[in-house]
């Protein structure tokens, strides 16, 4: 049976982002994730999880300089020191939230730069991140996207962050199937989820091709569901997806997973 987590970043905008956690649960979500905890104090969003009965499945590592074109630090070279001190902030957060799992986000690849200096940095980097985060108990995650949602990005194939998992080789290291992204650049959605059962930690769902509810566009997933359920996949399915009007309009897909009050 599915589990949900409610996007903070993307859903209940309607409303400021310390408001979103008592919306979510009053819409019958038990679990949430976001892109980043780090305009505000550990301790507040731990009050509001506590507060709301909320488990926090998932945030990110810092993005770096946005409007700089940056979207992470940890494989970009000569920028080891910026990284790994993004890495020790996302750990000392995932400690107080009790998250059960960190996505490091990568880099932008500049067009004339060496693409496999940039993995090379990222699994050096990652080798530091898993070893911090080893002894609590905690993942990390590669998620690769889509070139149109992200330029440049350092992998935008499932296959490209299967591989660079494999060559990190650590046991708490796995990848995160986006399967907005992953439809949009690889397609065959059930031969991923069959054929790399185990090796995706966390998924994460929005319609294609326009990251809407998952009741929409070219992927069936109520299908998938069914097949994640088949292959054992006991993780969290995290609701990354664009409202197309108001978020509790389009909750209609979710009302039979809601926790009923």
């Amino acid at each position: 049976m599915p589990k949900f987590a409610a996007n903070l970043s993307m859903m209940f905008t309607e409303v400021p982002f310390l408001e979103r956690f008592a919306a979510a649960a009053a819409a019958g979500f038990t679990a949430v994730e976001f892109l980043f905890p780090y305009d505000y104090p550990a301790t507040q969003l731990k009050q509001l999880l506590d507060d709301n009965q909320l488990k926090l499945v998932l945030f990110n590592t810092a993005p770096g300089n946005v409007a700089a074109g940056e979207w992470g630090l940890a494989a970009t070279p000569g920028r080891e020191a910026d990284a790994r001190a993004d890495i020790d902030r996302a750990l000392e957060y995932a400690l107080v939230l009790g998250v059960p799992q960190v996505h490091v986000m990568a880099s932008v690849v500049p067009e004339e730069a060496s693409r496999e200096a940039y993995v090379e940095t990222f699994i050096s980097n990652m080798h530091y991140a898993a070893e911090r985060f080893a002894p609590h108990g905690i993942a990390l995650l590669l998620e690769a996207l889509n070139p149109k949602t992200k330029p440049g990005y350092l992998y935008a194939s499932q296959y490209q962050t299967l591989d660079i998992a494999a060559r990190i080789d650590r046991p708490n290291v796995f990848t995160q199937l986006d399967l907005f992204h992953a439809q949009l650049v690889d397609g065959n959605l059930s031969r991923l989820i069959r054929d790399n059962a185990g090796r995706y930690r966390h998924i994460q769902i929005a319609s294609a091709p326009d990251r809407h509810e998952p009741d929409e566009g070219e992927i069936n997933y109520p299908w998938l569901f069914k097949l994640l359920d088949e292959v054992g996949y006991s993780g969290w399915i995290g609701c990354e997806y664009i409202p197309r009007t108001t978020t509790l309009e389009g909750l209609g897909w979710f009302q039979p997973w809601a926790k009923k009050a």
